[in-house]
């Protein structure tokens, strides 16, 4: 776990949100999912490795009042908060890798892009479905799809498709899924799946 902390650490202390392949302006796909699923602007959401993404901008934009953003890098929360001055203290922000995050309460909705298939042992996507079914009642789930990369960030990562997501979120029932290509800052593509899956 150490490793890992050191390595995204490292990422967002050497690099601009221009350099890396996540980057997006404006995340159309996660806004599209969340105001559709989770409507009630006091909805709990929470982005799981939300870093210094956008996503919470636009959510704050639109009123949502009651927005987590956790991520394993203190840097990104940092370089987050800096981007959005007096807005962040409307934020509950939380610095924790993933696969030891204990939530301390259920969240309407739980949006992941690009976060969950960095989890590669199974040991540690066991633990993130048990604390989804425990904790999240809407769950939006991004991750390179079976045409997606191999490796990001120089990390080997997990690819799905529709039926591995659905077994995956086994107890949910299945709302929608959505491919698309995510234009990288270096105009590379990278093929993504996005899941919603609801109790």
């Amino acid at each position: 776990m150490g490793d890992r902390t050191a390595h995204w650490e490292r990422v967002y202390e050497t690099k601009s949100p221009q350099e890396v392949s996540w980057t997006q302006d404006v995340p159309r796909t996660s806004l599209y999912f969340i105001e559709k699923y989770a409507p009630n602007k006091s909805a709990k959401i929470i982005d799981v490795g939300g870093g210094d993404s956008n996503l919470v901008d636009h959510l704050l934009n639109l009123g949502y009042n009651n927005l987590t953003v956790l991520d394993i890098s203190s840097k990104a929360i940092e370089r987050a908060k800096e981007r959005l001055g007096e807005k962040a203290s409307n934020v509950n922000w939380i610095v924790s890798d993933i696969t030891a995050f204990e939530p301390e309460q259920e969240y309407d909705l739980w949006h992941d892009r690009a976060a969950f298939h960095f989890l590669t042992s199974d040991e540690d996507i066991r633990y993130y479905e048990s604390m989804i079914n425990e904790f999240a009642r809407c769950v939006v789930l991004g991750t390179f799809s079976t045409d997606g990369p191999l490796k990001c960030s120089g990390l080997e990562i997990t690819q799905y498709s529709e039926d591995k997501l659905t077994k995956v979120m086994s107890t949910y029932e299945v709302r929608e899924f959505l491919t698309e290509d995510h234009k990288t800052p270096f105009d590379t593509l990278q093929n993504f799946i996005f899941g919603v899956f609801e109790r």
